[in-house]
């Protein structure tokens, strides 16, 4: 097998390649890009449901919507491996919000869960996001900055940042949509 094709050595560029070649129905890049990143993904859903057979069906739902959104994917937005996450954190919110997860199981295969380690400059390049994430989360005014983490990294539900935050569901909402439009601002700059 050509080196160039193994899931570790995908970069962005390389994922969003695959990316705009699932969005031409091109069923081998779509084979390419799920060995690429299911480990990630089932990760990131794992971390949340902590439930095996759940989240390999989500993932396999993941799957499906990046096949029919693949074409709606654009770089100078995010990374291909960030919007895959937010579709699968996404999709995974949902399922808990359902509410109709069985007890989480003890015997987990943990082959499938993300191999974190990474090229060094793709290294640098998340480290340096990462200090700017954090400089742009601390412009927020308090307690955004720790809403917009419960929300986006802990899986929080909106109800659940209301309860926890004490403030009307609206207000949530009205929150959370102008700070993430300030953190893409900054971000952008």
């Amino acid at each position: 097998m050509n080196q160039s094709l193994l899931p570790e050595q995908h970069t962005a560029k390389s994922l969003a390649n695959l990316l705009q070649r699932v969005s031409q129905e091109d069923r081998l890049a779509f084979s390419e890009l799920y060995e690429a990143t299911h480990r990630k993904l089932f990760g990131v859903v794992y971390r949340i449901l902590k439930n095996q057979s759940v989240s390999e069906d989500v993932l396999q739902e993941v799957y499906l919507k990046i096949w029919d959104k693949a074409s709606s994917f654009d770089a100078s937005l995010a990374s291909p491996i960030t919007w895959m996450v937010t579709i699968a954190r996404n999709r995974t919110i949902d399922e808990v919000r359902k509410n109709t997860l069985p007890d989480s199981e003890i015997d987990v295969d943990f082959d499938l869960i993300a191999d974190d380690s990474m090229a060094p400059d793709d290294f640098f390049i998340k480290s340096q996001d990462l200090l700017k994430l954090e400089a742009c989360l601390d412009g927020l005014e308090s307690p955004r900055a720790e809403m917009v983490k419960a929300a986006y990294l802990d899986g929080f539900s909106r109800q659940e940042l209301a309860e926890r935050f004490e403030q009307p569901l609206g207000t949530i909402k009205t929150w959370l949509h102008r700070s993430i439009k300030q953190l893409q601002g900054c971000m952008n700059l």
